[in-house]
């Protein structure tokens, strides 16, 4: 029973030279508070750094693309920051000890260590399919149990706990969070004479569960041990539970308030202070863990003498003809199912598509927009790399600051990570660039107009690198999923080889057009499209996509 090492400190010189990177749209950048149903300024608790904690998987069984949505979201924050100028220290749980997890071990003949570590990897290989960053730090739970024993320790000591005992006075195992001694519990979802900011705001609320919304939850399922006859008070929720008789010995830890396991929200308080200390910016998750899991959160860390994250951020549900994703409701959608059908870029997309806060219904006309969306995108980037010699490096692209980026694109992500009116800039520059090479072949300046073009396409490619969606990035390159847009950048040996069989179809026909021989040229039309391939004629000469 070890904790994970200690992260180092920073030093103050380094703080000063983070601070000295961020961009000066980071000033203007706005994000909403769940706490306070408001969309208000950024302002970093340390100058030029950010801390994110978001909850991640519990993993009890497959990943489905409404769990894969948070991470989609919450990576897609992390990188503005961090084109932002930022030092973003990001650190994303694992839930590796849980109800779930023991009881579905069982019933499959599996140890429950086993079942665990056989889906977090799944977990880990969706995330990495779909481009997200890993984490700085990824903390399993079981791997803290001290930092939560000493935690619960702070709580009993500071009044807000209390320790279930027998008859005989003995710890059971079973300690509750006391939330009769806690005044402030309920700030995070019981909005008190406070405005609606938005419709977003409303839909949440409606939608999304809190101590407002009371009554049998479908999707936040009461924890067995929160239902015991022992606790003071019915909100009480437990911080350690004693063993049920079917769990596993190696599933149970010894404290001084009795053999057992931790209880849910214990977990990530322990996890968000080791690896985060006191406040942090942004604590974020899906709407669902809203209530109870983040209230009791916030509750319990504050009450044990710490100070809990300056915003809390949730991003909304993928629903299905109206109704939440969920396993539990039978209308969950695995990411390997999914992805068996569309590339990885085209479901990114479509997991992105909308602002965090917005419901994503998720269909097949969704999916239909997302690889209409990318055909468009590695259309564009192929012709212009073409037209001015060669793609710009990864490198390049990276190092795009926020101020250099356009203004429509910078102004709808500083509000409130608005994706939508981001990806309305993406396109609007792709108009534009699409314009200046239609126009190349006629301009006699034609250095001036391919650094024309050439300034549209690394602010294309940096603005869909901000949303994890530059096609020649990783893992879009190794995977295939950037088709021909990689030009004459791409390394696969895949694609050399189609690059220079239909280059020679193209040479072909190009040369019975200028024959007359059209009916040569057609054919060779036609059956290029027949094998999935589009050609488009150019001022510069034909270009070929996959459909």
């Amino acid at each position: 029973m070890t904790n994970t090492q200690e992260p180092q400190n920073i030093n103050i010189s380094s703080v000063a030279t983070a601070a000295d990177a961020v961009a000066s749209a980071a000033a203007d950048l706005k994000l909403y508070d769940t706490a306070s149903h408001a969309v208000s300024n950024f302002t970093p608790i340390k100058p030029g750094q950010v801390g994110m904690y978001v909850c991640g998987a519990t993993v009890q069984s497959s990943p489905h693309i409404g769990h894969i949505r948070a991470a989609v979201a919450f990576d897609v924050v992390r990188r503005w920051f961090e084109r932002l100028g930022y030092k973003v220290t990001f650190v994303r749980n694992v839930t590796d000890i849980d109800d779930k997890i023991l009881d579905k071990a069982a019933a499959a003949g599996q140890q429950w260590w086993e079942r665990a570590y056989i889906y977090e990897r799944e977990f880990t290989e969706a995330y990495n399919t779909l481009g997200v960053e890993p984490p700085t730090y990824e903390p399993r739970a079981t791997g803290h149990m001290i930092d939560m024993i000493d935690l619960i320790k702070q709580i009993i000591d500071n009044g807000h706990g209390y320790v279930v005992t027998d008859e005989n006075g003995n710890p059971t195992g079973n300690v509750y969070f006391d939330v009769a001694s806690w005044p402030h519990y309920g700030e995070l979802t019981h909005q008190k004479q406070t405005a609606v900011a938005d419709a977003a705001s409303e839909v949440a609320d409606a939608m999304g569960p809190s101590v407002d919304n009371t009554g049998n939850d479908k999707y936040n399922p009461v924890d067995p041990a929160d239902m015991s006859e022992d606790k003071h008070d019915p909100r009480d929720f437990a911080l350690w539970k004693a063993p049920k008789d079917s769990d596993p010995l190696d599933a149970r830890w010894n404290t001084p308030f009795g053999t057992g396991r931790p209880g849910w929200h214990i977990e990530c308080s322990a996890m968000s202070h080791r690896y985060l200390k006191d406040m942090f910016d942004i604590h974020g998750g899906g709407l669902d863990l809203r209530f109870p899991h983040h209230e009791n959160e916030m509750a319990q860390t504050r009450a044990a003498g710490y100070d809990s994250a300056a915003r809390w951020m949730h991003s909304a549900w993928v629903t299905a003809k109206g109704e939440k994703m969920s396993k539990s409701l039978g209308n969950g959608l695995s990411v390997p199912a999914v992805l068996a059908e569309n590339s990885a870029w085209v479901v990114r997309y479509a997991l992105g598509s909308v602002q965090y806060r917005s419901m994503l219904e998720w269909s097949d006309q969704t999916l239909t927009e997302a690889q209409s969306a990318y055909d468009r995108v590695s259309n564009f980037i192929e012709r212009a790399g073409a037209a001015v010699g060669g793609q710009p490096s990864r490198e390049e692209i990276v190092s795009v600051s926020a101020d250099e980026l356009p203004a429509d694109f910078v102004a709808a992500m500083n509000d409130d990570i608005n994706v939508s009116g981001a990806s309305a800039a993406i396109f609007t520059a792709i108009r534009s660039g699409n314009t200046l090479l239609s126009k190349l072949a006629d301009r006699v300046d034609s250095d001036v107009a391919k650094d024309e073009v050439r300034a549209v396409l690394v602010n294309v490619r940096a603005m869909l690198d901000t949303l994890g969606l530059d096609p020649l990035a990783e893992p879009w390159v190794s995977e295939g999923a950037a088709g021909c847009a990689a030009g004459a950048g791409a390394d696969s040996a895949e694609h050399t080889a189609l690059d220079r069989l239909v280059s020679e179809q193209l040479e072909e026909r190009t040369e019975a057009r200028k024959a007359k021989d059209f009916a040569r040229a057609d054919a060779i039309r036609d059956a290029l499209g027949a094998a999935g391939i589009a050609i488009e004629d150019t001022p510069q000469g034909p270009t070929w996509t996959l459909k």
